[in-house]
This record gives structure tokens, sequence and C-alpha cells, in this order.
């Protein structure tokens, strides 16, 4: 492909909504993992599980540019299609997480007190459970805005979604 296609490529609909989409979940990932390192919030379990469709969908966004960018718009749609898909379920994730810190429904048996990692020797054992965190899944850990993490986290998913399949068909059309 010549210079001239790959332009043209990367002017395309389809690359400029991956792109945004790429961008978003690139920020949004960030923000969670700046929350719990920089901003010192364990994450529940239920807040690692919704950081997977992010993990999986960063490489194939990725992909599904490069794709574009070279002139395989159909195989770049499924990807695309794909990471659409991841999340939704991820925002169908984030309400269920969301609606258990909210008192909607009960949230999951193993989110109800899960404890942070002991660390330490075995001879100060109950020294060190004393001072173990509990992160539960039915407690927003923070409100931005009224919503919860969670919240906010089916928000984006739901965003990326949209974006994702409307890159995935403006990919499609301009492959035929």
């Amino acid at each position: 492909m010549s210079v001239v296609g790959i332009r043209n490529a990367t002017a395309s609909t389809a690359y400029k909504l991956g792109g945004l989409t790429l961008a978003v979940a690139l920020v949004a990932i960030g923000a969670a993992l700046a929350i719990q390192y920089i901003g010192g919030i364990a994450p529940c379990p239920l807040c690692l599980e919704q950081r997977t469709a992010y993990y999986v969908a960063i490489p194939l966004l990725f992909l599904a540019l490069v794709l574009v960018s070279a002139d395989h718009g159909r195989l770049a749609a499924l990807l695309f299609f794909t990471v659409g898909l991841a999340f939704l379920l991820n925002a169908g994730l984030g309400v269920y997480h969301a609606g258990a810190e909210w008192k909607f429904w009960p949230g999951p048996d193993t989110c109800a007190g899960a404890a942070t990692a002991i660390t330490g020797q075995a001879g100060n054992l109950l020294g060190e459970l004393a001072k173990a965190k509990v992160v539960r899944c039915d407690e927003p850990a923070l409100v931005v805005l009224g919503l919860s993490l969670a919240g906010w986290n089916a928000v984006t998913s739901l965003i990326l979604f949209v974006t994702s399949l409307k890159a995935a068909f403006s990919s499609a059309e301009t492959a035929q």
C-alpha cells in the first residue's frame, strides 16, 4: 500500500471512530489504575472483572486500526464488532455492580467481604488480619457526580460499544 493509501485509510470514518474508541478506552483504564495505585482505593473483585474488557479491547482496537490502514476493512470490522460486544457485556456488568452498590439487588456472595492480600510473617498472622482492609462489592468506593465508579464504567462502556459498532459498520462499508 502506498503512503497515499495509508493517508486515505487513516482519514476514514472507521479509523477515526476506532482511534477515538481506543483513546477513550486507554483513558478509562488509566483512570481506574490511577485511582487504585495513586489514589489508594483498592478495587473489589467485580471492579477487577470489569477491567477485562479493556485489557482485551485495547490490543484488538490497535490491531483493527492497523487492518483499516492496510485496507483489510472486513477483518477490521469483525474486530471492531467483537470489541463492541465486549463493551456491551461490560456495560451490563457495570450496571449489575452499580445496582448492587445502591442496594437495588444483592451482589455476588463472593464479593461481600473479600480481604486484600495479607503480607508479612506467619508469626504475626493475627496482627496482619486485624490490619487487612475489606473491599466490598456492595458499597461504592468512590462516587463522582452522583455515580459510583461502576456506574461510570457502565456509561463509558456503552459509549465505547456505540463507537465500536459505528467503526465496524463504517469499516465494512468501505471494504465493499
